[in-house]
């Protein structure tokens, strides 16, 4: 069976007449060379999601006719993954990681050690990571984007709305491991995940008297990215089976 390619179509584009302009058409007329007849999978990020005719293939884009709509509901588990922010090169394989695992929202936040400083705006190319990974499998939804002012005091004023926070900590946390409990069941989940430089003893105090509780991965200081994504996995996996 061939292979069904996948293209992102903006929500606020999501409309008669469909069309692909810019990147997603040149992908599609240039990079795979797909014709007139052409079936291909559309979404737009927020759950909608369908299979779509190409009709036609010209420099201005590339129209399409809808065979099929659907709509997929967020995952009853909501998990979001605040990550210090650094400057690793590896950030657009994190966040292609982050929508195959589920991530319903991404915060970059700037800690005390981080390496970088907090761009202005989101960058472009983050979101062509996020939808490159969501054509990969086929996701119907984006996770969400945020960068986080005020460091970890801006983590804190922002955790009435979860209900379970834990704060993967490099240091001693008394013994205590990040669990499969920790991680199941529905209602919201946040993940903190300190820059290169891990969390500072200020950030540490803070997110204590917060409530915030510190949790180990095991036995060896691992990149931010490696956390980031193993601990999303781990969080992905405990939700498989759940209804």
């Amino acid at each position: 069976m061939a292979t069904l390619h996948s293209f992102y179509l903006p929500p606020d584009l999501w409309r008669l007449p469909f069309r692909l302009e810019g990147a997603e058409a040149h992908h599609l007329s240039r990079a795979l060379r797909l014709k007139a007849g052409a079936t291909v999978r559309l979404f737009d990020g927020r759950g909608r999601h369908g299979l779509f005719t190409v009709e036609s293939v010209s420099k201005a884009g590339v129209s399409l006719e809808a065979q099929s709509e659907e709509f997929s509901p967020p995952p009853g588990a909501a998990c979001t993954l605040a990550a210090g922010f650094s400057k690793a090169l590896r950030r657009g394989w994190f966040l292609e990681k982050a929508v195959e695992l589920e991530a319903s929202a991404l915060w970059f936040w700037e800690g005390d050690y981080s390496q970088a400083s907090l761009p202005e705006k989101e960058k472009d190319s983050w979101k062509a990571s996020l939808i490159a990974g969501a054509k990969q499998c086929e996701a119907a939804w984006l996770p969400e984007l945020n960068m986080i002012r005020d460091g970890m005091n801006g983590l804190v004023s922002r955790l009435a709305s979860f209900d379970r926070v834990f704060m993967l900590y490099e240091g001693d946390t008394g013994g205590r491991l990040l669990e499969r409990q920790d991680l199941e069941g529905d209602g919201r989940l946040l993940l903190i995940v300190g820059p290169e430089g891990g969390f500072s003893p200020r950030e540490l105090d803070v997110a204590r008297q917060a409530g915030i509780v510190p949790v180990s991965m095991g036995n060896r200081i691992l990149r931010w990215e490696t956390a980031a994504v193993l601990t999303l996995g781990l969080a992905w996996w405990a939700r498989q089976g759940k209804s």
